[in-house]
């Protein structure tokens, strides 16, 4: 009897061996081998990398402003880093032998001298964005001075909620540039100018600033120029002003360019309705090009120029009362122009 116990105590125990009175252990044997999981895992976590290197190459379109080979302080639009510190990176991005150096247009170069540090930036409620350089903001060329501080005030006044600026250096207040001394106003914003043209003014405090956009040519790159004129304070009709400055062209020697013609005119005043200003011209407007085509630069200086005046926001262009105009591409000019949201990105 116990030979026979034996027997089918063993015969049990081969059984469940087998599988057959071991479920837990059978279904451990069926499940997936480590490494199937382990795969699962990194798919999971290559998708993860991957997205997070997405996001780390977003990017926005940005308008830093340079200085070309002419002297003038011009915007150039990048696609930088998306950030949640947009007017910190633009300013680091005007620091030479910085982040720009490998995007540098030619013939443009960085404003703010190497090294320069931006220590910090702090805006205020009523919109003044204090700046804080390092002490390397001090070794720029003299004639550099007034470049500096328009180059600085027009690429951080690109955000809507930057109207004004404060420079520091070292953590102090500076009221006055630290080489060649040229103050620094309580109220720094673009009102102050860009590339100012006080060339034949003999009495600039009956005159007040208009901004004016002219070409200019590095090889076969084209780009747009801001330059401040003065105009006479006797000059009623600030739209009319813009427009007969354009006609009148760049000053003599400045290296800028203009695509219209020197009969140009306009045939009546501007009108102005709900930000679109409609301007009816001469013929002359057409230029040396097809009749009814207007010069893309003309048109582009046009829109450029008096968009930069409060409450402008289109420009619709007639030739003796009518509208049948084309731009270059053949595009009927039939709506108005809006000027675009960034400048010289290579499109525009």
């Amino acid at each position: 009897m116990r030979r026979v116990w034996v027997i089918v105590t063993m015969f049990i125990f081969i059984l469940s061996g087998c599988g057959l009175f071991g479920g837990e252990k059978a279904t451990k044997e069926i499940d997936p081998p480590k490494d199937v999981t382990y795969v699962e895992d990194e798919k999971g976590l290559q998708e993860q990398e991957t997205a997070e290197k997405e996001k780390a190459t977003e990017t926005v379109q940005r308008e830093l402003y340079l200085i070309d080979k002419n002297g003038f302080v011009v915007p150039q639009t990048f696609a930088l880093p998306k950030t949640n510190a947009a007017a910190k990176q633009v300013l680091e991005y005007l620091v030479e032998n910085g982040p720009i150096s490998q995007l540098l247009p030619n013939g443009f170069r960085a404003v703010l001298p190497a090294d320069t540090q931006v220590l910090s930036v702090n805006l205020k409620q009523d919109g003044t964005l204090v700046i804080d350089f390092s002490k390397e903001f001090a070794n720029y060329r003299p004639e550099d001075e007034k470049r500096i501080l328009q180059a600085i005030t027009w690429t951080v006044t690109q955000f809507d909620n930057v109207k004004r600026v404060k420079i520091r250096m070292n953590g102090h207040d500076q009221n006055v540039m630290p080489v060649n001394g040229t103050p620094i106003s309580e109220e720094l914003s673009r009102d102050d100018g860009i590339n100012i043209e006080t060339n034949g003014v003999v009495d600039i405090t009956n005159t007040h600033p208009v901004i004016v956009y002219f070409l200019a040519q590095e090889g076969e790159q084209t780009y747009y120029v801001p330059v401040t004129r003065r105009v006479p304070n006797s000059e009623q009709d600030e739209l009319a002003a813009v427009v007969k400055e354009l006609i009148k062209g760049p000053s003599y020697g400045s290296g800028l360019l203009s695509d219209f013609q020197a009969d140009a005119k306009l045939l009546e005043a501007p009108k102005y309705e709900n930000g679109k200003v409609t301007l009816n011209f001469n013929e002359a407007i057409y230029g040396s090009v097809e009749k009814n085509v207007v010069s893309t630069h003309v048109l582009n200086c046009l829109v450029l120029s008096l968009t930069e005046q409060p409450g402008v926001e289109s420009v619709a262009i007639t030739v003796n009362g009518k509208a049948e105009l084309v731009d270059e591409s053949g595009k009927p000019l039939s709506e108005p122009v809006t000027r675009p949201q960034n400048v010289n990105t290579g499109s525009f």
